[in-house]
């Protein structure tokens, strides 16, 4: 964890490379389950990356002791191509494990060609909707016993359940989807006791808010055109209108013409009569 610019905000990917170096420290006895809870929840309540770094600072890191530095250069946005989300090497998690809690794997991390969660009264999410993959076909492994697990899949990857369930289950309502060309394959297998694992598809934050600019342009194209339509109908009533008046309007002009000059012949008539009696 970098001490450069402590009051940095820091993201769910630093937190969950944080809540990993606890699991492990968790895994080889360094933590027991009370100061490890207690860590826990201080590293996904964390804001910034000054709040992050003592919570490791006396736990080693894979063959070097310190703290896990999270890089202040953010990687540039992947684009939609599939060949470039498969990258080989290795996962920058290979397992995750809650007792009596939660763990997450999200944002932006390497999915190793075999995945292993453990939830025993607790649960777990496993987002790989940002994710980039090791392989073609990784293994999403989960043992679930009295909890629960969430496997969320972006659109185009291909699912396929074999998960095995005895008084639980896993869900099954995306397997059948075609994959887009080039995706990759999501294998979710395991055992769930008392418990269950599902699996849905979702798009990603950024796209969701894209779809519904989508749909907010479209509603006002809808608006616009409609607004045209009903301004373009008020012209031809108002239209209508206007050569209705001047319709009337004629008539009556020809109407008084018409009386004007009858009252001009009975004018006539009775002084050409005054005359010949004169």
């Amino acid at each position: 964890m970098t001490d450069d610019a402590p009051e940095l905000r820091a993201s769910d990917a630093d937190r969950e490379r944080v809540a990993e170096v606890l699991r492990d420290a968790l895994a080889e006895g360094r933590l027991d389950m009370a100061e490890f809870q207690e860590r826990l929840d201080t590293t996904y309540s964390a804001r910034t990356y000054g709040e992050l770094a003592p919570i490791t600072r006396d736990l080693p890191v894979g063959s070097v002791d310190g703290p896990p530095r999270v890089s202040m250069t953010k990687e540039p946005e992947r684009s939609g191509d599939w060949a470039g989300r498969i990258t080989g090497g290795e996962g920058s998690s290979s397992w995750a494990v809650a007792v009596m809690s939660g763990f997450q794997r999200k944002g932006r991390w390497t999915v190793p060609r075999r995945f292993n969660s453990f939830a025993f009264w607790g649960g777990g999410e496993i987002d790989l909707r940002e994710a980039v993959f090791a392989d073609r076909e990784v293994v999403i492994n989960c043992v679930a016993i009295m909890g629960g697990m969430n496997v969320i899949v972006p659109p185009g990857v291909e699912v396929i359940v074999r998960g095995v369930g005895v008084m639980g289950g896993f869900d099954h309502r995306e397997e059948g989807v075609p994959g887009d060309p080039g995706a990759p394959r999501v294998v979710v297998t395991g055992f769930a006791l008392w418990g269950g694992v599902g699996v849905e598809r979702k798009v990603t934050w950024a796209e969701r808010q894209r779809q519904k600019e989508e749909r907010r342009q479209e509603k006002r194209e809808r608006r616009a055109a409609s607004r045209e339509r009903h301004s373009s109908f008020r012209e031809e009533v108002e239209g209508a209108h206007r050569r209705m008046l001047d319709g009337h309007r004629d008539m009556m002009r020809e109407h008084r013409d018409e009386r004007r000059e009858e009252r001009e012949l009975r004018r006539e008539e009775r002084d050409r009569r005054r005359w010949d009696e004169d």
